[in-house]
């Protein structure tokens, strides 16, 4: 979003503790807007009130006004005023910015887009106008609108970086990744400095998986000592996703200094401890991690858009006995978490449902739901080892990623199944970088948050001689990563053949 008028973020200047008494509108008018840019708008309102008391209304006094309501969290109000100023004053594109900036923020994006094309009208030089409608174009899906508009405006403003990071995001929802990264790496010889170009530009070369580029730009940042945590964080993930995992520790270890409250943060530092030959997570780690986590576990996967639960409840709606009408029970749910699954399959003829899992605090996050009749806390693997119970079905959601082997686990699962039985679980996809380079040993690798991802030929053979049949495959994205989607693999295997 930016600012005109309206919603402008001023440089901060020193706080003043006092004010020189003044009869001048003008300049209470711009010491109030300094106030309302350092988030102060209980010292800017009496200075527009005096100067409301010393000038007739005018569009200038509307602005202002309208700025202390926003600021106040009463942009309600600052629309009437906004509204009665253009009523009086129809031609004053200024009035216009802000309220289409207002409207934007308030979700009335076809409001927004009107005022800002208006504004475009009434002054067809203004960059700013038009930087405002590319914005909104944003928001309404727009991406080509919204490219158009900002390229015409940083065509006015080249030096401007708001109006720059905005035309790359633009490009990049447009599909044009390159052009977008091209346009960054300009602004920042445009401004070598500025942490937030150098860091939009790393994080679109992670999204294009060109991890090489964004070790490069995450080095030039750390030579000119304008790093910052997310510098660092972002570094790390390249350099785990190129399998160098030593290197991708110090990264994160030094993101945690310069964010030591983050919590994704400390997981990353937890994540890159774990050894790069090991097939799998340790105990400990994961139990640490989602301890940690479980309080803000079900929030944080929607926020990222976490789908896997509902396509289990897909597949299991396409099962021969519950399309026929019958049930299916016992269910045992591998690595049940807080419960998100057996939420969302509740529903169907299933259960009853038990649920393992190694983080005691995940687990009372489920027994809140009163959803299983039993909960273990137990690494999967033991937990089959242990209990000769044999199931018809077994869920596993997000779990596998925690493996990088899956012979034996798939070995354990194909015991404890009764003859037809269904496993339905995710892995993550392994995929080639920017330079078409697979990490790992082409099977498996390790990445960054101590997750594998797999290789689809490599779980296909594995499934395969464990002894079952693969009766559903599909390739959803998992859920959203550094705004990415993440690919997986989601399967319904089915025993073939007994163990003796």
């Amino acid at each position: 979003m930016f600012s005109p008028n309206c919603f402008f973020a001023g440089q901060k200047e020193p706080y003043m503790e006092s004010l020189h008494v003044t009869a001048d509108a003008e300049t209470l008018i711009n010491r109030a807007a300094h106030f309302i840019s350092l988030g102060r708008p209980g010292v800017a309102r009496p200075l527009v009130a005096a100067a409301r008391a010393l000038a007739p209304p005018s569009p200038e006094l509307c602005l202002i006004g309208a700025r202390l309501a926003a600021a106040s969290g009463a942009s309600d109000r600052g629309l009437v005023e906004l509204d009665q100023g253009i009523a009086a004053a129809p031609d004053h594109a200024g009035l216009r910015k802000c309220r289409a900036n207002m409207r934007q923020r308030t979700g009335d994006l076809d409001g927004a887009a009107r005022d800002a094309a208006e504004a475009m009208m009434l002054d067809p030089a203004d960059p700013e106008a038009k930087a405002i409608l590319g914005a909104v174009m944003l928001d309404l899906r727009r991406p080509a609108e919204a490219a158009a508009c900002l390229a015409e405006a940083l065509t006015s403003a080249p030096s401007n970086l708001d109006y720059r990071h905005a035309l790359a995001t633009a490009m990049e929802k447009g599909g044009d990744v390159d052009g977008a990264l091209a346009i960054l790496i300009d602004g920042i010889a445009i401004s070598p400095t500025s942490v937030t170009m150098r860091n939009a530009a790393i994080l679109l070369c992670i999204r294009r998986r060109d991890f090489n580029q964004a070790i490069r730009l995450g080095e030039e940042a750390r030579s000119l000592g304008i790093v910052d945590a997310s510098t660092f964080g972002m570094q790390g993930h390249a350099l785990s996703s190129l399998g160098q995992h030593s290197q991708a520790a110090s990264a994160y270890q030094e993101a945690r200094k310069l964010g030591p409250e983050d919590e994704h943060v400390r997981h990353l530092v937890m994540s890159s401890g774990l050894m790069t030959n090991s097939v799998r997570a340790p105990e400990g780690y994961i139990r640490t991690v989602f301890d940690d986590y479980a309080d803000r576990f079900e929030a944080h996967l929607i926020q990222l858009g976490y789908r896997i639960p509902g396509a289990i409840r897909t597949i299991l709606q396409g099962h021969p006995k519950i399309a026929a009408g019958q049930s299916i029970g016992p269910v045992l749910d591998l690595g049940c978490g807080t419960g998100l699954v057996a939420l969302v399959i509740g529903d169907l003829p299933l259960g009853p449902f038990t649920g393992v899992d190694l983080s005691p605090r995940m687990l009372a996050h489920a027994r809140a739901k009163c959803l299983y009749g039993t909960l273990r806390e137990s690494d999967i693997v033991s937990d089959l080892m242990h209990y000769e119970q044999r199931w018809p079905l077994i869920v596993a959601a997000d779990v596998l990623c925690y493996f990088g082997a899956l012979e034996d686990l798939l070995a354990r699962v194909h015991q404890r199944l009764e003859p037809g039985g269904w496993f339905v679980f995710s892995v993550e996809s392994i995929e080639p970088d920017h330079d078409g380079v697979v990490p790992g040993n082409g099977d498996w690798a390790l990445q960054r948050q101590g997750r594998y991802v797999h290789a689809e030929h490599y779980v296909y053979e594995a499934v395969c001689n464990a002894g079952f049949r693969i009766v559903h495959m599909e390739r959803p994205v998992i859920r959203q990563e550094a705004d990415a989607g993440v690919p997986g693999l989601l399967l319904a295997i089915e025993t073939v053949r007994r163990d003796s």
